[in-house]
């Protein structure tokens, strides 16, 4: 039985920051009735319900070190296995490298096929997007445009003091050289594919719908 008859849709979202990943992968969570799986928000969940990867992580943040594989992975696996996956889930922020694309590809042996979309967006959009940028100061939402207040909670809006173009830049640099791995391990495959993000929300809401429907479909 295929991936699209049993209604399973597993998708990665790769994508520079500013790219608008988040947005996109709770768009199409949303309207396919499948969990959006943030790393940053189960990680924040994790650490804050005391979990054994929790207090792992924890330990590792407050010494002022990045979260390495072996906590993000276990991390990973114990949100995919809760009973909301079983139809499917948008997965963003990981994998950010080669071992925990392997890990993942360890957890889904199932033969469901795994969908990997990466927005493309030029540099100089991005430096643009993110200089505007606000996020919520109480919850770190990421506000649309034009927005006033945080929808989720109401709090106040503010720029994050990373999203200056020097810095900007320089994420951007850094992304781009620590996801060539992660791109050349998916690019081969043929559930792989590029979506143009430098256009409207919509825009991008439609592709990434159509370049999922052109995977599973052709698996078929």
């Amino acid at each position: 039985m295929s991936a699209e008859t049993n209604g399973v849709v597993r998708l990665v979202m790769l994508g520079p920051p500013g790219a608008g990943k988040g947005t996109q992968a709770e768009r199409f969570a949303k309207a396919r009735g499948i969990p959006r799986v943030s790393t940053g928000d189960i990680l924040r969940e994790a650490v804050q319900a005391g979990t054994e990867m929790g207090q792992a992580a924890r330990e590792v943040m407050d010494a002022g070190r990045l979260v390495g594989d072996d906590i993000m992975i276990g991390i990973v696996t114990e949100r995919l296995s809760r009973p909301d996956t079983r139809a499917g889930f948008v997965l963003e922020g990981f994998p950010r490298t080669v071992a925990q694309a392997e890990a993942l590809d360890a957890m889904l042996d199932d033969g469901a096929p795994l969908v990997v979309v990466d927005i493309e967006v030029p540099e100089d959009v991005l430096v643009k997007r993110l200089q505007i940028r606000r996020i919520c100061g109480a919850c770190g939402w990421t506000a649309p445009p034009g927005t006033k207040v945080c929808a989720k909670c109401g709090g106040s809006l503010v720029q994050r003091t990373d999203d200056n173009e020097a810095v900007v830049r320089e994420r951007l640099s850094v992304y781009a050289r620590s996801t060539q791995s992660i791109l050349d391990f998916y690019h081969r495959r043929n559930t792989f594919r590029s979506v143009d993000g430098d256009q409207t929300e919509g825009g991008v809401a439609a592709d990434l719908s159509a370049a999922v429907a052109s995977v599973l479909g052709g698996l078929r």
